[in-house]
Order: structure tokens, then C-alpha cells, then sequence
């Protein structure tokens, strides 16, 4: 009851005193396919399969879709336009010091500054910072809910993550029941994937969240809503000591699809673990609709959407 009644402070507050952008994800209407291609503006593309340009995994969906009301609704013509992230069968990442990705199926946005990302990192990764997106279905590419997936997550290069949002089932080795009881539902992760918050991912309905990290005292805390109402606090101010410290506990923050395969009778006992380079998958195309996605400072406070702000959560 107390993280509903005290989290607004500002309940008129202009969109002049709104807290400082770090970098804008919310993809203008000037952004166009080819920007993608070539990690023009402020996404870095390279997560994808190697066959194919970025385009052919995402779609910019100009006034044809609406984005979330959240951060469009004072306006007439909204101010960014929804991004389609998708996978299929040729989705395998090949890293440039690894083999190629053969188990997962994956396409994610980091963000960047004209491919720029190891520059802006230690920007957004300081202090108390908050990681804003909203996520919708894509119902012509519906997920699978049988398999694991990890859609908006920071990666330091350890391949951790400081904070992770998961839908589907989790991966497990031997394969239990499938789909699992929660697979319908995201799941807000900590660095030591102790889940911190599950809300039903509904057909129809922008679900929108604001991770709170504390990048010196290392917690975590959670904002969560659906549609047009504002975020509200869902967590308390979470310990997430195990992070690294310093420059280590600081990465990329990814956005998009990220599929986990099952695992396959196949292949050998000691491989059945390896979900980056075995396992099963069945290609199908599938993807998530994203709008929203932003990093603010929270000198001024948490943006909550309809030119409000809230105190962080403490």
C-alpha cells in the first residue's frame, strides 16, 4: 500500500522540468531502414544473423502503429513511431571472437550514439539511472512459449546481466513441462536471477517498465504499468550486490529478441547445457513490438508518464 500512495510528487508537473535524457531510444519518425543498416542514430544493429541486413529482422512502422500513450499522448502526432524486432531461422549471431551462436535465435538493439556504444555506457551506467521501455505483442509473430526468452537486458562482457527481462519458459536441462505455469508472463530478473516482479504479457496493451539501477550502491527497484496509466513502483529497493563493481559492472543495453533453444536427446550429455551453441529450434519467424525505450538521470526524478514525475524508490 505505501508504494502506491507516496510514489507521485509532482502531479502537475511540466514536460520543462522533466528529468535529464541520457540517450533517446524512441526512434523518430526521420529514422529510416537504411539508418538500421548501418547503425545510423541511436542503435547499434550488429546482433543479428550474418546473412542478412538489419532491416531484414526490424521494421520502423511510421503512423501506422500506435506507440505508447505514455510519452505520446500530449501530442497530436506522436513523437516516435514503433520498432518491430524479429527473429528467424537465420538468426545466428556469429560474435567476432567466437563460433557462430547455434543455439540461440537472436535480434537486439543496443544503444549507441551512431554505432558509438562504448562511449556512452559509462554515461548511463553511473550514479542512479533508469531504463524505460514498453512492449507489445506482435501478433503476426507470435513467440513460442515453450522456449526461453531474454528481451531487454545490460550485458557487461562477462555475459551477465545486471538486470534482465524474461518471457517464455526457462530453460532446464533435463526439459521439464512445457510451457511452464508462468511462460505467459514477463519476469523481471536481478543479476542473480532471483525474480523480482511477473506481470501477464495481455494481448492488445503496451506494458511499460522502468528499471531503477543504483550503479554505486547496487540495487535495483521496478516501475510497472499498462496502456495509458502512469508507471508505479511494483518492487522495493532491491540489493543487487553480485554485480561487478566499477567499469566491469558496466555494458551494453540491449533491447529485442533473444530466443533460448530446448534441449535436444541428441546431442551429447555434455553439450545438453551449451544453450549459445546446441540444442533445438524450430525457425519459425517471431517478434516483439517496442516503444518508449529511453535512459534518464534521476536528478529530477522518475519519469512516469503523462508529464509526471515520481520520487525513486528508496
Amino acid at each position: 500500500m505505501i508504494l502506491l500512495i507516496v510514489y507521485v510528487f509532482l502531479a502537475l508537473c511540466s514536460l520543462g522540468a522533466s528529468t535529464p535524457i541520457l540517450w533517446d531510444g524512441r526512434a523518430p519518425f526521420n529514422l529510416t531502414s537504411p539508418d538500421l543498416d548501418s547503425s545510423t542514430g541511436p542503435y547499434l544493429t550488429v546482433v543479428k544473423g550474418s546473412t542478412e541486413n538489419a532491416s531484414h529482422y526490424s521494421n520502423l512502422h511510421g503512423h501506422a502503429l500506435h506507440p505508447t500513450p505514455l510519452w505520446n499522448k500530449v501530442l497530436l502526432i506522436p513523437a516516435e513511431q514503433v520498432i518491430s524486432v524479429s527473429i528467424d531461422n537465420t538468426s545466428v549471431f556469429i560474435p567476432g571472437s567466437g563460433p557462430p551462436q547455434l543455439g540461440f535465435r537472436r535480434t537486439e538493439f543496443i544503444a549507441a550514439v551512431n554505432g558509438d556504444h562504448d562511449d556512452l555506457n559509462p554515461v548511463l551506467e553511473s550514479g542512479t539511472t533508469v531504463f524505460h521501455f514498453s512492449i507489445k505483442k506482435d501478433e503476426r509473430r507470435p513467440l513460442n512459449y515453450s522456449h526461453e526468452y531474454q528481451i531487454v537486458f545490460i550485458e557487461p562482457s562477462e555475459g551477465t546481466h545486471v538486470f534482465g527481462i524474461q518471457l517464455g519458459s526457462p530453460f532446464t536441462n533435463p526439459t521439464g513441462k512445457l510451457p511452464a505455469k508462468n511462460a505467459h508472463s514477463f519476469k523481471v530478473l536481478d543479476h542473480d536471477l532471483n525474480v523480482l516482479f511477473t506481470a501477464p504479457f495481455t494481448s492488445g496493451s503496451w506494458h511499460h517498465f522502468a528499471i531503477q539501477v543504483d550503479w554505486t550502491n547496487k540495487t535495483l527497484a521496478v516501475f510497472y504499468s499498462k496502456d495509458a496509466s502512469p508507471l508505479r513502483p511494483v518492487t522495493r529497493l532491491v540489493p543487487n550486490l553480485s554485480v561487478a563493481s566499477g567499469a566491469s559492472d558496466q555494458g551494453d543495453f540491449h533491447f529485442g529478441v533473444l530466443k533460448l533453444p530446448l534441449v535436444n536427446p541428441a546431442d551429447r550429455p555434455a553439450d545438453r547445457g551449451d544453450v549459445v551453441h546446441h540444442g533445438i529450434q524450430e525457425g519459425t519467424t517471431e517478434g516483439l513490438l517496442y516503444s518508449g525505450v529511453f535512459v534518464e538521470s534521476v536528478s529530477r526524478g522518475v519519469s512516469i508518464g503523462n508529464s509526471l514525475l515520481a520520487r525513486p524508490i528508496s
